[in-house]
């Protein structure tokens, strides 16, 4: 077991949105949502009363694809505890238009691409005093070797070579983390609000409340120091 002389742990909770080279979808969007270890339990515990609160079930899984007019209350409810509790932070990467990519002139796949990106997104969040644990919902089959790929990228960029800064980077189901379904649901608050889309009123409605909430349109970069809702939107070079 690790000895931390005095080390902040952090849990850092990551999704995508469209990351696929040739998924259709012009947008992709990759996100955490971190916090201090010793946050994370009282965290889980809140966003279940929640849940209770609107006659939910405790393992009611919170996905933006479930957003709809009956239970916009409820996400709005989420969404406002998000922004109350200071303990919570967010910091999305956005590429508007993967179409751009030129991979074969950077003499990169487009999963190097990717890598550079999950390291773009995590950099500002990463500090060489704190030790961070990442846990990420990877949906495709090869998630075991990203993850231990992600891991020697994070650790190499950050001269973490006895991988004291980036502990751990593991698989988790994200219908058993509760903040891992807040990641899912902000991130999937950024891609609509970039891609303009208006065809379901409820996310409208969460779009425009994080919005009023954050301050920030949601489509360009923040300031790098933003400590809540912290946005990178990147551009092919």
């Amino acid at each position: 077991m690790k000895v931390h002389l005095n080390r902040p742990i952090f849990n850092v909770y990551c999704d995508e949105s469209c990351h696929l080279e040739n998924d259709g979808q012009p947008i992709m969007v990759l996100g955490a949502v971190w916090c201090s270890l010793d946050k994370v339990p009282e965290i889980a515990v809140r966003i279940r009363e929640i849940k209770e609160q609107h006659h939910l079930p405790k393992d009611f899984e919170i996905k933006w694809v479930k957003v709809s007019k009956g239970k916009l209350d409820f996400y709005q409810d989420i969404l406002d505890y998000f922004f109350d509790d200071d303990d919570l932070h967010f910091r999305a990467l956005i590429v508007p238009d993967k179409s751009e990519l030129r991979h074969q002139e950077f003499s990169q796949t487009h999963d190097d691409w990717y890598y550079k990106m999950y390291f773009d997104m995590l950099k500002v969040i990463l500090s060489p005093e704190a030790s961070y644990r990442i846990y990420m919902d990877i949906k495709d089959t090869r998630s075991a070797s990203k993850v231990a790929k992600l891991h020697e990228v994070l650790s190499n960029e950050k001269y973490d070579f006895q991988r004291e800064i980036v502990e751990r980077v593991q698989i988790v189901r994200s219908h058993e983390v509760e903040i891992l379904q807040l990641a899912d649901l902000l991130i999937g608050i950024i891609s609509y609000a970039n891609r303009r889309l208006s065809t379901n009123g409820a996310k409208i409605s969460l779009v425009e409340r994080m919005r009023q909430r954050s301050g920030y349109l949601l489509t360009r970069t923040t300031l790098l120091r933003e400590g809540k809702v912290n946005l990178f939107r990147w551009h092919a070079s």
